[in-house]
């Protein structure tokens, strides 16, 4: 990587998934010469301390992104609305991890080992997936890279933590009260979450999914450029603090044994292989918490598709790294390492020419360019 250092803004930096980001790029040595650490107003002057020294949170404005070259966000939607697009205007390239860009056609929806080449024509915002989306596409770009994919369904397990640092407290409160004999109170989840299972992860749409099991469905279509897919889910909220797990089947185009899955998945960057059913040897939450793996066992035929062309297995992931802060992290190493830190339309000479396909990535870019400058234009 390249290692001339950078200014990087955390927006979102007293929150859970912002203090993990706030980690990740200190122990992967991300090259930062100054680290701004926003939030909002009520979280303006706090002190955080970053490896023996102190730093003071400044409020999110505009003006905060002057001098910024990667903003990551993690303030949720309605701030990334408003401010990616600030921060893109004064030449910053923003990271988002919120919902809020991900389906914006001119906007790249990446996991870093999956579809970096997407990131080329950015217009300084990039869309950093749903989690679970993001400890899914992996594992599926290996069969659809050598069997095809016909079919997925994809049930998930989803830890508190995902909905943020309310959702822990309650969560470790109703485990008191229930220890205490007491009524477990819930205000974040519609039910107790502690000693429960709840199949409600986000609000319901009108087709009878949630937005949750939704976006796992969109983004996994675009991020593999698979846009007909035929992909369902299933989302679930556990009493478990952090990681995600996923039951996942898969009908593949060609046949496929469990011992060449295996071999595919782990030829995966960032995979790992925990599969031995004789020693109980599978992937779980609390051992994945921590890591920026993704793990993945119980591979097996699925019985239920001719052919041999059905595959069943289990994927387990840090929802607060590998599925928020270290993706967004390691999308920030890409753009380094290509030299794609600035807006394609910030970069010189354009790789794109100028009678190109109104839909290649320097027209897109320039597509949200000008709608970027608008929007900001419009809160001047």
């Amino acid at each position: 990587m390249t290692r001339q250092p950078l200014t990087v803004a955390v927006v979102g930096a007293t929150g859970v998934v912002g203090r993990t980001m706030i980690q990740v790029l200190n122990e992967r040595e991300f090259p930062v010469r100054e680290l701004r650490l926003l939030a909002s107003g009520r979280s303006a002057g706090r002190i955080i301390s970053i490896d023996g020294q102190a730093h003071e949170v400044l409020e999110a404005t505009p003006d905060a992104f002057d001098g910024v070259d990667i903003a990551l966000f993690s303030a949720g939607a309605d701030i990334s609305l408003e401010l990616a697009p600030e921060a893109a205007a004064r030449g910053a390239t923003a990271i988002d991890n919120s919902s809020a860009w991900r389906m914006d056609p001119d906007v790249p929806l990446v996991v870093s080992q999956v579809n970096p080449d997407d990131l080329q024509g950015h217009a300084g915002i990039i869309a950093n997936p749903n989690c679970s989306t993001m400890q899914l596409v992996p594992v599926l770009m290996a069969l659809r890279d050598t069997v095809g994919i016909e079919r997925v369904i994809v049930d998930t397990y989803q830890a508190v933590s995902g909905t943020g640092a309310d959702a822990i407290a309650e969560f470790e409160g109703q485990i008191r009260a229930h220890v205490a004999g007491e009524p477990k109170v819930a205000t974040v989840y519609p039910h107790p979450i502690a000693f429960n299972a709840l199949p409600q992860v986000d609000v319901f749409l009108d087709n009878g999914y949630t937005k949750e099991e939704w976006k796992v469905v969109t983004e996994s279509r675009k991020i593999l450029h698979l846009p007909g897919l035929r992909i369902s889910s299933t989302a679930v909220r556990v009493p478990v603090f952090v990681s995600h797990s996923e039951a996942v089947h898969v009908e593949t185009r060609d046949p496929i044994t469990p011992e060449r899955a295996r071999e595919l998945f782990a030829a995966v960057e960032g995979v790992v292989i925990q599969d031995d059913p004789a020693t109980s040897t599978y992937p779980l939450a609390a051992e994945a918490a921590g890591r920026d793996d993704i793990f993945v066992g119980r591979v097996r035929t699925d019985p239920s598709i001719a052919d041999g062309r059905g595959i069943a297995f289990w994927v387990v992931s840090d929802n607060l790294r590998k599925g928020a802060a270290t993706n967004a992290v390691q999308i920030a190493e890409v753009l380094v390492e290509r030299d794609w830190v600035r807006a394609a339309s910030k970069r010189g000479a354009s790789p794109y020419r100028a009678d190109a396909d109104e839909r290649s990535p320097g027209a897109r870019a320039a597509n949200v360019v000008e709608r970027v400058g608008a929007a900001a234009g419009e809160r001047a």
